[in-house]
């Protein structure tokens, strides 16, 4: 995983975390969901990636 990749998945991470706190603060519903659900996808992101980099990694074992 890029370190870029890495930047933007967890920006969108605290990003939908900071919409999710503000709707619940607010009672705004729609955002608190909306936030909730960049959270997870964010994560789900996340875990794709790190999915590949191990991947790499058992590839590169075999090449050695």
């Amino acid at each position: 995983m890029s370190f870029d990749d890495k930047t933007e998945n967890k920006a969108q991470e605290l990003k939908g975390a900071a919409k999710e706190r503000w709707g619940g603060a607010t009672g705004n519903e729609s955002l608190q969901a909306e936030g909730a659900a960049e959270r997870s996808e964010s994560k789900l992101k996340q875990a794709g990636e790190h999915v590949k980099d191990a991947a790499e990694k058992v590839k590169d074992a075999f090449k050695k």
